[in-house]
């Protein structure tokens, strides 16, 4: 079978052209290399503890510049080492060594476990941060590196760990201080992107430039001679053309299959920005190897725009009463106007094909499970219609709840587990019907995001409320710097709900739950509106992915 990382389309025409065959084998000898390279470190047993920042360090960086699938094995391998060190500084059998010169180190490998699912405790930073009174250590507050990791440490928490608290605001501040007293230098502006957009909570592709320019310097000053940055440069560089032309093939597969579908032709008041829509399974699913998955995820994707904007902008209450019945009982009705019926036509056209896939690919026919979100949808489309159409204003907790269902996000997921095929069982069908922890956490930090910005999509003129607008009515002494500062509260308690769902793995797959992860991450690009009504950053991310196509 031929592999799908030859292609890249041709610059005249539609057609594809492949890479060169020496371009592909040195492409294969590099990744060789990289895991020849972690496979050393992982076998050298009796200096394995001298290397162990080494490989933090070459873990960290594999997953910071998102080429980690390629060297799974050999990152659980080493992680399986270094829950063995952690459990050692716990057991304090490690901790007679430690100073303030490893927050670095202790930092790195606290956020490494966790991420990768390990049950690590963050009382390590308690002993290794503050003294017998309970106080941060001054000499921790000279160590810009620690404290720069020791942030990023502390976005991975999760509730009720309020040693991690203290240290995002402890980091933080003597961070922003920093940089703000050395803002012209080029490390006080990448200290400030690192405030900005913490690793865990950002994508890979959008924050590896800054990532690789910061890291290879400190690694630089610490001179510890370091061969695989040289490697590690060239992979990332070649991996990046490679899955570029992997997304650029698969944006013309969608583009037709958009045009095909004719929803934009018949729906003029809808919008119609496929590459917008697909961007979303870019970011959920950045695995090469996930093409069929990103194309099909973009379909339901699709359906969940259009269908919002025929609720929000443009069916009367009747219509959408009798569309909202007809998809729960996912039956047409004689009375629907065409649009109606051609958008019920999409959606059971688009639902059975992929039904069809899952069932062929795994197994499993989904298409009940498909059905009833879809009706979970419609039905909470249908009560923001009630509410809005009659001036009514639902406080902010009703409004909230009914959110997460609106925002599609529940729709989407559930797709996105069956066409991934993995941990597929009763009892995770089950949960997911119901909107699961992991779902409404990542829809809530999707819809509390949507309502902090600062313009609506720009082709939109409807009204779905927001949380902002509901909670200022019930707390009526409440200013609109107050209200938006509570709900960024809200998005950091969404993100420590969803960190502990993302980190479980009691009931769905990892590769489920980066899934998700990956979709709140992508949520601030593709919200962060400017002063213009345009977006910038999801701009930025189109060009890099894309090569300067627009939205």
């Amino acid at each position: 079978m031929a592999s799908p990382f030859l292609y890249v389309p041709s610059k005249h025409g539609n057609g594809l052209q492949s890479f060169t065959d020496p371009f592909y084998m040195e492409y294969t000898r590099n990744i060789r290399e990289m895991k020849n390279v972690m496979n050393s470190i992982i076998l050298a047993d009796d200096d394995y503890r001298e290397r162990s920042i080494e490989a933090l360090n070459l873990v960290n960086a594999v997953l910071r510049v998102g080429i980690d699938y390629h060297v799974q094995d050999e990152i659980k391998s080493i992680l399986e080492r270094e829950h063995i060190i952690f459990s050692d500084h716990i057991s304090n059998q490690y901790f007679n060594n430690i100073n303030q010169d490893h927050l670095y180190e202790v930092s790195l490998r606290f956020r490494l476990l966790r991420q990768g699912g390990y049950d690590v405790s963050p009382d390590v930073f308690n002993e290794l941060m503050k003294d017998k009174k309970g106080n941060f250590n001054v000499l921790v507050e000279e160590d810009r590196e620690g404290l720069r990791e020791l942030f990023e440490a502390s976005q991975v928490r999760i509730e009720g760990e309020e040693v991690l608290e203290e240290a995002e605001v402890f980091s933080g501040e003597h961070l922003k201080e920093w940089a703000n007293l050395h803002r012209h230098t080029s490390e006080a502006r990448s200290i400030q992107l690192t405030l900005d957009q913490p690793c865990h909570k950002s994508l890979a592709r959008v924050t590896s430039p800054n990532f690789l320019d910061s890291f290879s310097a400190n690694t630089a000053t610490r001179d510890q001679g370091w061969t695989w940055m040289t490697l590690l440069n060239k992979l990332v560089t070649m991996d990046f053309k490679i899955v570029q032309s992997i997304h650029q093939r698969e944006i013309v597969l969608v583009s037709k299959w958009w045009k095909e579908l004719g929803l934009a032709e018949e729906l003029k008041f809808a919008r119609d920005q496929p590459l917008k829509w697909y961007l979303w399974t870019v970011a959920s699913l950045p695995d090469p190897s996930l093409s069929e998955e990103r194309i099909e995820l973009t379909k339901p994707i699709s359906l969940v725009y259009i269908i919002d904007d025929i609720f929000d902008v443009y069916g009367t209450l009747d219509e959408l009463t009798l569309f909202t019945d007809a998809v729960n009982n996912w039956e047409i009705k004689e009375q629907f106007p065409d649009y109606l019926k051609i958008c019920f036509k999409a959606l059971d056209d688009i639902t059975n094909k992929i039904s069809y896939v899952v069932y062929r690919k795994h197994g499993w026919n989904p298409i009940d499970s498909l059905r009833k979100s879809w009706g979970k949808l419609c039905n909470a489309f249908l009560l923001e219609a009630e509410w809005f159409g009659c001036g009514k204003l639902p406080n902010e907790e009703e409004y909230l709840k009914n959110a997460i269902v609106s925002s599609g996000v529940h729709v989407v997921l559930v797709h996105m587990f069956f066409l991934l095929g993995e941990g597929i069982s009763m009892e995770a069908v089950n949960l997911l019907d119901n909107i699961p922890g992991l779902v409404s956490s990542t829809a809530a930090i999707l819809r509390l995001w949507d309502d902090l910005g600062s313009a609506k999509d720009e082709n939109q003129n409807g009204h779905d409320g927001s949380y902002v607008e509901c909670y200022m009515k019930r707390h009526k002494e409440c200013s609109m710097g107050e209200a938006r500062e509570q709900v960024i509260r809200m998005i950091k308690n969404e993100w420590e709900r969803l960190n502990k769902e993302c980190f479980s793995p009691k009931h769905f797959p990892m590769c489920f739950r980066k899934g998700c992860l990956n979709a709140a991450r992508m949520v601030p690009v593709m919200y962060d509106y400017d002063d213009h009504h345009r977006l910038p950053s999801l701009q930025n991310y189109i060009n890099s992915l894309l090569s300067h196509q627009t939205i």
